[in-house]
Formats: structure tokens, C-alpha cells, sequence
């Protein structure tokens, strides 16, 4: 009983310390730079799913967020799930999935999709040799999203997305472009497109405003988030997890990203903090977004 009091008590607590962003943020102004709430990335609270899908769930309802990217169901079934969203009024308009069960198991993640919901099906990675993408590897990646962007589109009516993490930034040919760049323009963009998570297109030394302004309506959705300063980028696609921090601390022109967003078309903003403090920086996190003028 007193488990259960506490964990309510929690619950309660979060969703005060939110209210005020999220009643802001109702009343936003016409010269608010981000003017609606953020989505989230349910990796950002992995720890806190795994224990209470429920209670999550409601945590992320007390921060006044609605809009989900789900990167696992955490043992429920997609139809389970998608009841305890629509019981509090939330949705899911993204599920990630893995490669293979992309490339292997279509069908099957078309129907989890579907039934979550969701409008888009994400991919956050690509085989290959740990510090070693290379031309075939992003070939092959062409290919299967080719395929399996067609299957989700034309049988199912869903979106495929490929959200980049780092590797892909290396420089295939001199003044040509980076494999990422040969990503985009080698796939078709009927059934292909993008998630830029902007952290992922920094810390190699991408500018991901730049980014936003060259492929403009490729990309479809955006992970926010922010890297520690003083943390030096490379091409391996990791850094430590604790230097994800709160929007608007770290070295990214989060203003100009949002800014070359709204003129590329993106759709979805979904925040993504991966630290062991995301409970508390989320909060923190929103209120930046709302504090943002243009």
C-alpha cells in the first residue's frame, strides 16, 4: 500500500512540476518560436517503462505531451499499448523498429504499426563494421529501404523513415558527399525518407541546420536533444549517454534547427534525452522550447 501511495505521490508531483509548462504552453504567443508541445521518444524514459508502462504513460501526460515514438512496446502487445494511449488521450505516430525485423519481418511490423496507431515505421541504424561504413554498406541500405518502403506505403499505407546516428557522415568521394548524403539522394522519396536527430548530425561535425536546408522536405521528423559542451564529436555513432542535456545547455543552435525545420515541413518533434536525469531534464527541456521567440 505504501509502495503504491509513493508511486502516486510521484506521478502527482511530476505532473504539478509540469503543469505550468504545459498550461504555457497552451497559451503560447504568436511570436513563440515553438509554438506547439514537443512529442517524445520512449527511449528517453526505457528505465522508467520497463518498471510501470501505466504510470509512464501518465508522466509523460503530466508534461503535457501527447504525441509518442515508441523504439519498443516493453512487453505489451501493439493492441495493449495502443488501448492505454487512447485511455489517456495520447498516440503513437512513430514506431521504431530494428533493421532486420525492417528488412525480414515487413509484414509483421506493418500489422504492430498499425495497430499502435502509427504513422511512420523508423529505422535508427544500418549493419556494418564497427568503425567501418563503407559505400556497399550504404548500397545495400538503398536497396532494402527501396523495398521495404515500398511494402509499407503501397499495401499498408505507412511512412518509412531512416533516423541517422553518426556513421553515416564519413565523405565517400572527395567533394561528392558523405554516405549519408548518397543515402538520400539514391532513395526514393516516395517511399523513403528521414528522422534527423540532431545530436547524431552534430557530433560528427555536421551543422543539422545546414542539413535541413539542403534536403528540406526529406526529412519528416526530428529528434531533439543537445550535446554537452566540451564533449568532443567523432564519426563512431556513441558517446556517453549522460551527455545528452537539457535543450538549450549544450552546443547545438537549437533556434536555428527549429527555425530551418519549420522551413523544411518537418512534422514531428520529438524530444529524446537518453541521460539517467531525463525525468528531470525533460520538464526543463520544454520549458526552453517555450521560452524560444522567432
Amino acid at each position: 500500500m505504501q509502495k503504491q501511495k509513493s508511486k502516486a505521490l510521484l506521478v502527482a508531483g511530476l505532473s504539478l512540476l509540469s503543469g505550468a509548462w504545459a498550461t504555457s504552453a497552451q497559451a503560447q504567443p504568436k511570436d513563440q518560436l515553438f509554438p506547439q508541445a514537443p512529442g517524445i521518444v520512449s527511449y528517453t524514459y526505457r528505465n522508467q517503462f520497463a518498471k510501470d508502462v501505466p504510470a509512464t504513460l501518465d508522466m509523460i501526460k503530466g508534461n503535457g505531451i501527447t504525441d509518442i515514438e515508441f523504439s519498443s512496446l516493453f512487453k505489451q502487445t501493439p493492441e495493449h499499448l495502443r488501448q492505454l494511449l487512447d485511455e489517456r488521450g495520447l498516440h503513437c505516430s512513430s514506431y521504431g523498429v530494428s533493421y532486420e525485423d525492417l528488412t525480414t519481418k515487413t509484414d509483421e511490423v506493418a500489422a504492430a504499426a498499425k495497430a499502435l496507431g502509427a504513422q511512420y515505421v523508423r529505422v535508427a541504424g544500418i549493419p556494418h563494421a564497427k568503425g567501418n561504413f563503407t559505400l556497399d554498406n550504404a548500397k545495400q541500405a538503398v536497396a532494402d529501404f527501396n523495398k521495404a518502403g515500398k511494402i509499407l506505403k503501397d499495401k499498408y499505407g505507412l511512412n518509412f523513415i531512416y533516423h541517422n546516428h553518426g556513421f553515416e557522415f564519413v565523405p565517400y568521394e572527395a567533394q561528392v558527399g558523405t554516405y549519408f548524403d548518397y543515402i538520400i539522394r539514391n532513395t526514393d522519396f516516395k517511399y523513403v525518407n528521414f528522422e534527423l536527430d540532431i545530436l547524431w548530425a552534430f557530433f560528427p561535425g555536421q551543422d543539422p541546420a545546414k542539413l535541413l536546408n539542403t534536403f528540406g522536405e526529406r526529412f519528416k521528423a526530428l529528434h531533439l536533444k543537445d550535446l554537452k559542451k566540451g564533449v568532443t564529436g567523432n564519426n563512431s555513432g556513441g558517446t556517453d549517454q549522460n551527455n545528452d542535456v537539457v535543450l538549450g545547455t549544450g552546443q547545438i543552435n537549437i533556434p536555428a534547427v527549429l527555425k530551418a525545420a519549420r522551413n523544411a515541413g518537418v512534422e514531428h518533434y520529438y524530444i529524446e534525452d537518453e541521460s539517467a536525469a531525463s525525468v528531470e531534464q525533460v520538464p526543463q527541456s520544454i520549458k526552453y522550447l517555450n521560452s524560444l521567440k522567432k
